[in-house]
C-alpha cells in the first residue's frame, strides 16, 4: 500500500490531534475559583490533559490566566448563562470563616449552593460536585473506626458551620429529584490542613496547651489540600461518583498528637471544659461555640473507600499533614478558637488569662461540690 501524499497525512495529524484527551475532556466550571482550595483546583484542572476548558467563577479574579474568568456572586442567577456549555460544576464557594457573622454565613452558604444547581440544570449539567466535610457524620463517642460512606449524618449544628454543611448534603439529595438528568457528588473531607485553611480545629494547634476533654476518646485524622483536589478531579472526571469521604489512611491518637507536637496537654472534666466553652463563646470572647469541641473529643475519622476502590490514594501521610499544620501556624497564639494579637500574646499574657479562666471554673465547681458534701 502506498503512503498517502502530505496532505492527506496532515489532515489525519490535525484530526489526530483534535481528538486528543483535552478536545474530548469535560468544560469544568469551578466557583469559588479565586482563593483557597477553589484556587488549587482550578490550576490543577487548567494544567490536566483530561480536561477541555475551565470556567472560573468568583466575586474577583483569579490568578490562573487559562482559565475563562466570570466574575459574579453564586447567588446571582445570572450564574445559569455563565453555566451554559459547562459539563461539571464543582461549587467551592462557601463561607465557613470564624469571625463571620453565622445568619450571615448560612444565607450565603445555603443560597449560593441552592443557586448553583437550579441553574446548573437549567444550563444543562450534566454533574454537580459539591464540597460539605467529615463532620456531617458528627464527633460522637460511639463512632465506628472508621466511618464508612454509607454511616448516618449525626451531626447537629451546634458547631461552626456544620448546619450549612448539613443543609447543603439536604440539598444534594434532593437536587437530582427535582432536576432529573442532574447527578450530584458529595465529597467530605477529614480536617482540612494547608492553602490557608483556617478552622476552629487548625486553631486547636495553635493553643499554648492542647485541651483535653476528662474521658473523652480522640482520634485525629487530616486531609492535605492537595489530597483534596486530587479526590476532587477524579468526582469531576466521572472516576468515581455519589458520597465520598477523603482524607490520610489512619488515624493519630491523642498521644501521638501530643508527642508529635511537642505541645502539652490540659485536662479539664467535660462539664467545666464545654461549660466554659458556652459561656465564652455567649459573651462574645471566642468565634467556636462549645459544639466545636466535640470534634476533639470524639472520633470521626473516616475510610475514603469509595475512593480508595476507583484506585485513587493519598499522597500525605497524617505525621507529614500535623507536621505541615505545625509550621503553617508557628508563631500564632490561638485560645479557645480566639486568635490572639502581639499584645495579648505575650508571655503568660492574654492566652494565660484564658487558661487560668478555665482551671478556675473547675476549681470553683469543685469547691462547690465540696461545700455541698458539707
Amino acid at each position: 500500500m502506498s503512503s498517502p501524499d502530505p496532505q492527506v497525512r496532515a489532515a489525519r495529524n490535525q484530526s489526530t490531534s483534535s481528538a486528543s484527551p483535552a478536545a474530548r475532556g469535560p468544560v469544568v466550571a469551578v466557583t469559588g475559583a479565586a482563593y483557597g482550595v477553589g484556587a488549587l483546583l482550578t490550576e490543577r484542572l487548567a494544567a490536566s490533559d483530561e480536561v477541555k476548558q475551565v470556567v472560573a467563577i468568583d466575586e474577583r479574579r483569579g490568578e490562573c490566566a487559562s482559565a475563562q474568568w466570570h466574575i459574579l456572586d453564586v447567588r446571582d442567577p445570572a450564574i445559569a448563562d455563565k453555566l451554559r456549555g459547562a459539563d461539571v460544576v464543582v461549587h467551592l464557594a462557601l463561607d465557613l470563616d470564624l469571625e463571620t457573622d453565622a445568619a450571615a454565613r448560612t444565607a450565603y452558604n445555603v443560597r449560593g449552593t441552592q443557586t448553583v444547581l437550579t441553574a446548573a440544570a437549567a444550563a444543562g449539567v450534566h454533574r454537580v460536585v459539591l464540597c460539605t466535610s467529615a463532620m456531617v457524620y458528627g464527633a460522637l463517642p460511639d463512632n465506628e473506626l472508621p466511618l464508612s460512606e454509607e454511616a448516618e449524618l449525626r451531626a447537629t449544628a451546634e458547631a461552626t458551620g456544620v448546619g450549612d454543611l448539613l443543609e447543603i448534603e439536604r440539598l444534594a439529595r434532593r437536587a437530582p429529584r427535582a432536576h432529573p438528568g442532574l447527578n450530584v457528588t458529595v465529597v467530605r473531607p477529614a480536617v482540612l490542613v494547608g492553602g490557608g485553611t483556617d478552622t476552629a480545629l487548625t486553631r486547636y494547634f495553635e493553643s499554648p496547651r492542647l485541651l483535653v476533654v476528662a474521658g473523652s476518646r480522640p482520634a485525629w485524622q487530616f486531609c492535605h489540600v492537595e489530597d483534596l483536589c486530587s479526590a476532587l478531579e477524579y468526582a469531576v472526571l466521572e472516576k468515581v461518583d455519589g458520597e465520598l469521604t477523603v482524607g490520610c489512611d489512619g488515624w493519630l491518637e491523642q498521644e501521638e498528637v501530643e508527642e508529635l507536637s511537642g505541645i502539652r496537654r490540659m485536662e479539664l472534666p467535660s462539664a467545666v471544659a464545654l461549660g466554659a466553652a458556652a459561656r465564652l463563646h455567649r459573651i462574645g470572647l471566642t468565634p467556636s461555640p462549645a459544639g466545636d469541641l466535640a470534634y476533639t473529643m470524639y472520633p470521626w475519622v473516616v475510610s475514603g473507600s469509595r475512593l480508595h476502590d476507583a484506585g485513587w490514594r493519598p499522597q500525605y501521610t497524617n505525621e507529614e499533614v500535623l507536621a505541615e499544620l505545625l509550621e503553617e501556624v508557628a508563631g500564632r497564639h490561638t485560645v479557645a478558637g480566639r486568635r490572639l494579637g502581639r499584645k495579648d500574646a505575650t508571655a503568660a499574657g492574654a492566652a494565660g488569662a484564658t487558661v487560668a479562666l478555665l482551671g478556675a471554673a473547675a476549681v470553683v465547681r469543685r469547691a462547690r461540690k465540696a461545700r455541698r458534701r458539707i
